[in-house]
This record gives structure tokens, sequence and C-alpha cells, in this order.
């Protein structure tokens, strides 16, 4: 796996070519076909796997936010993750979202993916917000989109730009102000 990973961020999506990655591996094609149909199917593992990472990373994150007075705030610093790993995945992630922008068949398949991983983040958000003693005004899912849209928009821009200690602070400060704007005390009805 860490060699795909590596042979599609150094080469892009399409630019890697299945004879890379096992080249990089030390397999032949052989057994890349054994284990994949083909650089899609190898994609949806690597996608998988860093979403059980990410999940986990958010997972840990409730229990600092048990011990904070903010948890909004603390939920949000303690999974403020930018540096190369995350870096190589969001090259890799965003390039293959615009190929299936472009072809509906992965489209389908990335849109199934993503929805797991949306469920698993919302139920994580409804956690948070139980911790929080807040209760959202609007769908979890929905609340999870935001996000999602959030940290990738403002992942782009620190990529772009991380000397700017704005592209730094615009997550911490917009999640928290996201969530509270979606949602109310606990009981407020």
């Amino acid at each position: 796996m860490q060699a795909a990973l590596d042979v599609f961020a150094d080469r892009g999506f399409h630019g890697a070519s299945i004879e890379n990655i096992c080249e990089k591996a030390g397999f032949t094609r052989g057994a890349f076909y054994s284990n994949f149909a083909g650089k899609d199917e190898l994609f949806f593992t690597l996608f998988d796997a860093s979403s059980e990472q990410l999940l986990t990373q958010l997972r840990a994150a409730l229990d600092e936010c048990r011990k904070s007075p903010d948890p909004l705030s603390t939920f949000i610093r303690t999974i403020d993750d930018k540096g190369p790993t995350q870096r190589r995945w969001y090259l890799i992630s965003m390039e293959f979202t615009l190929y299936a922008i472009r072809e509906p068949s992965a489209a389908v398949v990335l849109a199934e993916h993503d929805a797991r991983l949306r469920r698993e983040a919302a139920g994580i958000i409804n956690e948070l917000m139980s911790i929080a003693h807040r209760e959202l005004i609007i769908d979890t899912e929905l609340i999870a989109r935001l996000a999602t849209a959030l940290r990738e928009g403002v992942a782009a821009q620190f990529y772009v730009e991380p000397e700017l200690a704005e592209t730094r602070m615009l997550e911490r400060l917009a999640f928290p102000a996201m969530l509270r704007a979606f949602s109310q005390p606990v009981g407020a009805d």
C-alpha cells in the first residue's frame, strides 16, 4: 500500500501506471491483479485505510474534549494535522475526485465510500455535541458534509500558502463557529 501511495503522490493518479506501482512494491502485474481489478479499486482500498485512520484520530480527539471546558475548539485543535502525510493524501484524493467528476462509474463508487465515512463522522459529531451539551438543529450528515467542505477548502489554501498564519487559523475558528451556529444548548426549546 505504501508503494501505491508513493507512486500516486509522485506521478498523480493518471500518471501512475500499474507497472510503476508493481515496480515500486516489488510485485508482478499478476500479483497486482490477483488483489485489485485496477487502479480505481486500489485507490478505494487506500481511501478506506485513510478513512479508518481519520476516524481513529477523531475518536481519540473526543477523549481530549471530555476534559476541556471548550470541547468544540479542542476537537478541531486536536485533529489539526496538515503535515507531509496529510498533504500527500490530500493531493491523491483531490486528483481522484476530479477523475470521478469526469468518470460517472468512479463517481458512484466514490460517493458510496464518502457516504460511509460521512455516516461514521456524523456519529462522532453527535458524540462531540453531547460532550458540549449542545444539540444540532440540522441533520448531522449535513454538518458532516459542511465540515468536510471546510476541511478540504482550508487544506487547499494551506498547501498553497503554508506560511500564512490565517490559513492555519481558519479551520480552528470556523469549525466551532459552524457547530455553534447550527446547534443550541440541550433543552433550549
